[in-house]
């Protein structure tokens, strides 16, 4: 038996809960169908056949999920943050006891290759970890001292928020969201994508089992314009944290104005990878394959615009279309599959449109360039690289979320920065040079919210997340985390009988 062969039987095992009893929403600790007792098929994009029936939640649903939120959040932000912290690292650890189940689902579920889902859940027990470790100070202040007063600063939680999470490495990305704000005391209503709901089915069952509070975590699925629009006008959430398309951060910031809403929005990106002459050229070239291709291409931080100088553009672009072509396409589940069925059929039309956009503006595919038939039949396509692009072009411009880069050769460091600030998006960058000094010239000036120089993207997370312009509003990691999950309060106490000014007497 082929190792593909056994993790397709281990798949059924883990896929057999929910074609048998769906994926339910997770309300004051209880599994629950949708009020109205609605569902919506939730289909794996590998062969397009239904995995589960999911509850579709509406108003009345998130409602009591809020209210749920809202009951259990003083209890919830008295804790001390040690026993948080516990309860943080005990999720981890039940995370990671879990994490071939977990990997498995995600990969039938969202199409992306288990070469990277793998990973995932290991990536979600470390942000669990990470700010569990940050829970006992994340009240922490400051004392500032001036004549006759000492001002003490202090964090507290919030109250209630709203997480709205993507369907692209959805168990990874709900981690990174929920844990900074259960750290930080804050209770939770998450509405997942519709189209991979079932993780976020198995993280909300893992936390409570590893003795989350009932309540504390809430989960409703639904769709945007039902569930989403309740969540963010809900006015017992104080907050929403959504990672997704720039025009729904819009529309959510718009919904929420009437409470006023705190927003925390990482959002779309048409991110540059710059390559200048004396850059290793070897280096950057595998560096740019990643970043685009890995992940199906369906990454907010992927490098989708390739800019290279003119002196080494045919010859890096050449590097470029032979490794994309070597590329393996195929079931996500088959340990050497590289990019697997992209998450649906209507995304994939959508990357099959740019691709004929792209020809049909001029632009040259060097690889790839279509539909792939791939096992089950799914939604496969090619990794694909147009040349002769200019940074005019929809394909340039516009976010494709699939394995499409553009090339467009610059003449020199002015103009690549001109073409690499020339979007309306401003996430990510990536700068291959050899000298130091137009490396921090250059990052100085390139409207990104991040940069990795001679790098692709390598997380710390202690650093800042988050993209400028029409790629989000507010950053994550580290301390930024709880910036936006705490409302900071300052206490001044006078420490000498200072004169104060006498009215009326």
């Amino acid at each position: 038996m082929s190792t593909l062969e056994q993790n397709l039987g281990k798949a059924e095992q883990y896929l057999a809960r929910f074609r048998e009893l769906g994926v339910l929403n997770q309300i004051a600790g209880e599994a629950v169908p949708a009020l109205d007792g609605a569902t919506f098929e939730s289909i794996s994009p590998v062969d397009l056949k239904p995995l589960a029936k999911v509850a579709h939640g509406k108003a009345g649903d998130i409602d009591r999920a809020a209210q749920a939120a809202k009951s259990t959040f003083p209890a919830w932000a008295a804790l001390p943050g040690e026993k948080r912290k516990a309860l943080l690292h005990a999720i981890a650890d039940a995370i990671e006891a879990r994490a071939e189940e977990i990997a498995f689902v995600e990969c039938m579920d969202t199409g992306q290759s288990l070469r990277f889902m793998a990973k995932a859940a290991l990536r979600g027990a470390e942000n669990f970890r990470f700010f569990a470790d940050r829970a006992p100070q994340a009240r922490d202040g400051l004392a500032l001292r001036t004549e006759g007063q000492v001002n003490l600063t202090t964090r507290v939680p919030i109250g209630p928020v709203g997480i709205i999470t993507p369907w692209n490495t959805p168990f990874m990305l709900s981690t990174w969201k929920i844990a900074p704000a259960l750290a930080a005391g804050c209770t939770i209503v998450h509405k997942p994508a519709e189209l991979s709901p079932l993780s976020a089915r198995l993280l909300v069952e893992i936390a409570e089992e590893a003795g989350l509070p009932k309540g504390v975590w809430n989960l409703v699925n639904g769709f945007g314009e039902d569930a989403g629009k309740a969540l963010t006008e809900h006015p017992a959430i104080k907050a929403i944290g959504f990672v997704g398309e720039s025009r729904t951060g819009s529309l959510i910031m718009k919904q929420g104005a009437e409470t006023l809403k705190r927003v925390h929005f990482e959002l779309g990106g048409k991110n540059p990878v710059i390559v200048f002459a004396d850059a290793d050229l070897e280096r950057a070239a595998d560096a740019a394959v990643f970043m685009i291709y890995s992940l199906n291409g369906e990454r907010c931080t992927s490098s989708s615009r390739l800019l290279v100088e003119e002196s080494v553009h045919d010859r890096f672009t050449a590097l470029v279309a032979e490794k994309a072509k070597r590329i393996r396409v195929g079931h996500p589940l088959d340990p050497e599959t590289v990019i697997g069925p992209l998450i649906h059929p209507v995304h994939e039309e959508k990357v099959l449109e740019y691709i004929a956009i792209g020809r049909s503006e001029g632009a040259s595919v060097v690889a790839g360039g279509g539909k792939v038939t791939g096992p089950g039949g799914g939604c496969y396509v090619a990794p694909t690289l147009f040349t002769g692009a200019a940074n005019s072009m929809r394909i340039a411009q516009e976010e494709i979320f699939g394995p499409v880069l553009t090339a467009i050769p610059f003449k020199d460091e002015t103009e690549a920065l001109t073409l690499a600030n020339d979007v309306q998006y401003g996430l990510a960058g990536y700068l291959w040079t050899a000298d130091v000094t137009r490396a921090f010239r250059f990052s100085d000036r390139l409207e990104a919210g991040m940069i990795w120089v001679n790098s692709e993207n390598v997380r710390h997370l202690p650093t800042p997340f988050g993209g400028v312009k029409s790629s989000g509003i507010g950053r994550d990691g580290g301390d930024w985390s709880f910036d936006f999950y705490m409302e900071t309060k300052n206490v001044a106490f006078a420490t000498a009988a200072h004169a104060i000014p006498k009215l009326g007497g």
